[in-house]
């Protein structure tokens, strides 16, 4: 028997915050590459853009609330700015989104990560790109057992 990947013709909603789009995008792009090569459809995935991290649980909430979307992946890179508080911002956005998804229940994955000393280098964005591929292909495998788990226990 094949499990389906989308649980009652419902959609994944994959939010990204725009701050540093040009690593958090490769993010996107992995778990959708990864989506289709696992046997999914590239119109299963809407795509969200929210300004930062901290409006990604709240924009999750609110496209749960559609009953349109099977799974929520949101994806942010939460970086030392100069001023202490990237740390407090990484773990209230996980708190919001695992709040979200046990509230909900419906899965909500993360890839919003935070680096220790991150500077603004070519071969450090270099590393964070690659890095946020990796995250990309581990959140749509993810997704897809979360989702495949779903039905075999509404079966």
């Amino acid at each position: 028997m094949t499990i389906a990947f989308e649980p009652e013709g419902k959609k994944i909603a994959v939010i990204r915050a725009r701050w540093h789009s040009d690593i958090v995008d490769q993010c996107v792009q992995a778990f959708t590459s990864e989506w289709v090569k696992l046997g999914g459809k590239r119109n299963e995935i809407d795509i969200f853009d929210v300004p930062g991290a901290l409006e990604i649980p709240l924009h999750a909430q609110t496209l749960i609330r559609t009953s349109r979307y099977a799974a929520v992946i949101g994806t942010a890179f939460v970086v030392d700015g100069g001023i202490y508080r990237h740390d407090f911002v990484a773990s209230t956005v996980l708190d919001a989104m695992m709040r979200v998804s046990l509230d909900t229940g419906v899965p909500v994955l993360s890839t919003v990560l935070t680096p220790h000393n991150f500077q603004e280098t070519r071969t450090q964005v270099a590393f964070f790109k690659k890095h946020f591929l990796t995250k990309g292909r581990e959140a749509a495998n993810a997704t897809r057992q979360l989702l495949a788990e779903r039905v075999k226990v509404a079966l």
